[in-house]
């Protein structure tokens, strides 16, 4: 039966525990409103159908931050209680920390069922489900795909091109489609019109051409070519591309137990280690389990006599998550490696730290006095034996020196920045910067241990080493601290105004003549600070950063190693409207192989002439990214047509002098925008535009890049009044406000990008839409709240 103190510690661990689970959840749903869901929004994918494969990633996530949140809500929560001087209090009406166990271990066994129930079951319905509505996706979305003068190769074997698609709907103009089944023989359609015919209940996908001709050709007889008109041409398409009659494989995330069970009878009777499926099912176990020992480790932790226990037991709680999944990945490093048995890895790290816990709550009693006589005895034998420990320390000059000299360096630094600001500025500066200080270092552990837990099957499943996975890591860590900094900003905005509210700081500032705009003066100068650093970060560290990153993942993904992706863009569209197709292009030799040329009359579905090269160099007699270079090729035939279409001309080629565009312009790769710094983002859409693809969402990108940047100045402004007018309700209200304005601002910044990328509203207005629309909401609450 709870008693008043159990019901008063529950209640004091909730509110942190619920605000660390949404925040935590909230972080590692990020990635997927920044990388999925906007480009589903621009390519018209449903909203519900967006929002459901949201809520199907809300488990998985969940399974990860349960455990962390009850150990930061248990640090948060008891830390208040000793900052508060409540557990000092309690220590002296004869309560210990043994009586203080009862309620925390309720909230782990609670916690501990709930994890289980998401680790066994709703894990891997979620995943799969996730799975299946991303595969499926498509065949919401292949009616609208085809853009105007873009490439469209989802269809196996078959590449179309569209000049020009009606706004509203309607037939295709200018239609170009190759049947690649034969790289060196394609089959060629052209047609003044086009459109698709998809039939969903009876499986079937049609692309319909009308008014158009087919052009047919021979790689061993170039001379023998047909044309054939025809007023009108349905070609049935694969319709297993847009309607699968068969998901997604599973992998072992999304088995059961007793999949996973049969999974390794098959593996054992194919000769094949079993370590992982069985490490598996012993994590849906050991995950869980994990919330005792967190809730162990947090009333130890976070019962203390210290001040600033809050921010200490914080610190300790990051810290023991860090060494929790450190332990985690050497264990089944070693199950991999026949070191240890796979049921036992993933229990080791609930073993050594549940052993800590218990140690140190022995040590709490110990203290108090509260524990059996031999361990009073161990305890006095300890103590004779201490001072000389003391004495040896001394003599030999190790102990405090180092922290003495880095708390003088300290003091150093505090005294050049008080010569700039005034003892206020210091005080609320300072304040500003442990709250965002922690906050930024909680984010990131976040970040960095669901990177780990996402790739570490790939670790045991010996495609990856671990160096590749740290340097994963840490390529990956300045895309995490560029999402972390405007959020970090926000809450350090929030829980800073809000706590000088709270302790009435605010109104004696007020009564001093100090307005709320002057007070917020060194949030602001640390909110212009975290602009720029966003901005260098974007210009000079992300781009390669994030390239080496998706290079790592690629080839931990099981990928070869990549250099550059040049064979899936063997289309292109030329400047002046011809198209190029090539087999393969060398970079080191700028050299086309299987190069094929096709020229256009004023109308733009007629054929003026083909020609086919069996190679084309690049001469190297011009420089530059300019409009015409000079290539020589090879081995090839030219073929010219009338204004009927009618063969009118044709002869091979031993050698030709060709003006085509420069031996960059081929190079051309489809890079996501953050992997290019501002400068590369602009000349890549230039190139990406002349050679036929839509920049749209390129465009907004690009805007983007100097607009989000200023976030981190807005965020601090419309925390001002939030705080203010909220600050009496504490500063986990803070952060939880926090949390649902930083939601707000990214969904609007999806909405945005999304919008302006399908080409509804300016890119320019799309990328600034966001910061426009929060910073007059800032405006107009700093003009309304009590200043």
């Amino acid at each position: 039966m709870f008693r008043v103190l159990d019901r008063y510690v529950i209640r004091s661990v909730i509110p942190p525990l619920l605000m660390a689970l949404l925040v935590f959840t909230f972080m590692l749903i990020l990635p997927f409103l920044m990388e999925l869901a906007e480009p589903l929004i621009s390519k018209g994918a449903p909203a519900s159908t967006v929002l459901s494969l949201m809520l199907t990633l809300v488990p998985q996530a969940l399974a990860v931050t349960i455990p962390m949140a009850l150990l930061v809500g248990l640090l948060v929560g008891l830390g208040r209680l000793s900052s508060d001087r409540e557990w000092v209090a309690l220590q002296a009406c004869g309560v210990g920390v043994g009586r203080l166990v009862r309620p925390v271990l309720t909230l782990g066994v609670l916690a501990t069922g709930l994890t289980l129930y998401v680790y066994i079951w709703a894990v891997p319905d979620a995943n799969q489900t996730a799975r299946e509505i991303r595969y499926n996706v498509v065949a919401q979305l292949v009616e609208g795909e085809v853009k105007p003068r873009v490439f469209f190769d989802h269809f196996p074997n078959r590449v179309l091109f569209v000049r020009d698609v009606p706004a509203g709907g309607g037939l295709w103009r200018d239609v170009f489609l190759a049947d690649t089944a034969d790289p060196h023989n394609p089959v060629v359609y052209l047609a003044d019109r086009g459109h698709m015919v998809l039939d969903r209940a009876r499986r079937t996908v049609e692309l319909v051409l009308e008014d158009g001709t087919q052009h047919t050709s021979k790689a061993g007889a170039p001379q023998d070519y047909s044309v054939a008109r025809f007023e009108q041409l349905v070609l049935s398409l694969d319709p297993e591309t847009v309607f699968p009659r068969s998901g997604p494989a599973k992998g072992d995330r999304e088995m059961s137990i007793a999949e996973l069970r049969a999974l390794i009878v098959t593996l054992k009777q194919q000769g094949i280690s079993t370590h992982n499926p069985a490490m598996e099912i012993q994590k849906k176990f050991s995950i869980p389990s994990a919330c005792l020992v967190f809730a162990l480790l947090g009333a130890v932790f976070g019962l203390t006599n210290r001040r600033d226990a809050k921010f200490a037991s914080f610190v300790k709680g990051i810290v023991v998550i860090y060494v929790y999944y450190f332990i985690l990945m050497n264990a089944q490093s070693a199950a991999k490696g026949a070191w240890v048995a796979p049921w036992l890895a993933t229990w080791i790290p609930n073993i050594l730290l549940g052993g800590l816990g218990v140690a140190l709550l022995l040590r709490h009693g110990l203290r108090e006095g509260r524990w059996p006589p031999w361990i009073g005895k161990g305890r006095a034998r300890l103590e004779r034996a201490w001072p000389r420990l003391e004495a040896w320390r001394g003599a030999t000059g190790r102990g405090r020196g180092a922290w003495r000299r880095a708390a003088d360096a300290g003091s150093r630094w505090s005294r050049s920045w008080q010569l700039r600001a005034n003892v206020l500025d210091v005080y609320i500066g300072r304040m500003y910067l442990r709250v965002f200080g922690l906050t930024f270092a909680a984010l990131i552990g976040i970040f960095q241990i669901s990177t780990f837990i996402d790739l570490s099957d790939k670790l045991f499943k010996g495609t990856a080493t671990a160096g590749m996975l740290f340097r994963y890591m840490w390529y990956q860590t300045p895309q995490y601290v560029y999402w972390c900094i405007p959020l970090s900003v926000l809450i350090g905005g929030l829980v800073t105004m809000g706590i000088l509210t709270r302790t009435s700081e605010l109104i004696v500032m007020r009564a001093c003549g100090i307005s709320l705009y002057r007070a917020a003066a060194p949030l602001l100068v640390f909110a212009v600070v975290a602009g720029g650093v966003l901005f260098l970060f974007e210009e000079n560290v992300l781009a390669y950063s994030n390239r080496r990153a998706e290079e790592l993942r690629h080839v931990i993904r099981g990928g070869s190693p990549r250099t550059v992706d040049l064979l899936d863009r063997r289309w292109i569209l030329g400047r002046k409207g011809e198209i190029y197709n090539y087999v393969f292009f060398d970079p080191r030799r700028t050299e086309l192989s299987g190069f094929s040329v096709f020229r256009f009359a004023l109308r733009a579905g007629r054929l003026q002439s083909r020609a086919f090269y069996r190679t084309a160099a690049f001469s190297g007699r011009a420089t530059g990214f300019e409009q015409a270079v000079a290539w020589q090729a090879r081995d090839g035939w030219v073929r010219e047509f009338d204004r009927q279409v009618e063969q009118r001309a044709y002869r091979t080629v031993e050698r030709a002098d060709l003006l085509l565009e420069p031996p960059q312009y081929f190079m051309t790769e489809q890079t996501p925008a953050e992997r290019m710094t501002y400068a590369q983002l602009k000349r890549y859409i230039v190139e990406l535009r002349a050679s036929g693809i839509n920049v749209t969402d390129y465009e907004v990108e690009l805007h983007r890049k100097v607009s989000f940047p200023w976030v981190t100045i807005i965020m601090t402004l419309i925390a001002l009044p939030f705080a203010v007018t909220t600050g009496r309700r504490g500063a986990m209200y803070g952060i939880g406000l926090g949390i649902v304005l930083a939601l707000v601002y990214w969904i609007a910044m999806s909405v945005f990008g999304a919008v302006g990328a399908s080409g509804v509203i300016h890119p320019l207005l799309a990328a600034w839409a966001p910061n426009v629309l929060f910073a007059a909401s800032a405006a107009y609450l700093l003009l309304t709240v009590r200043t």
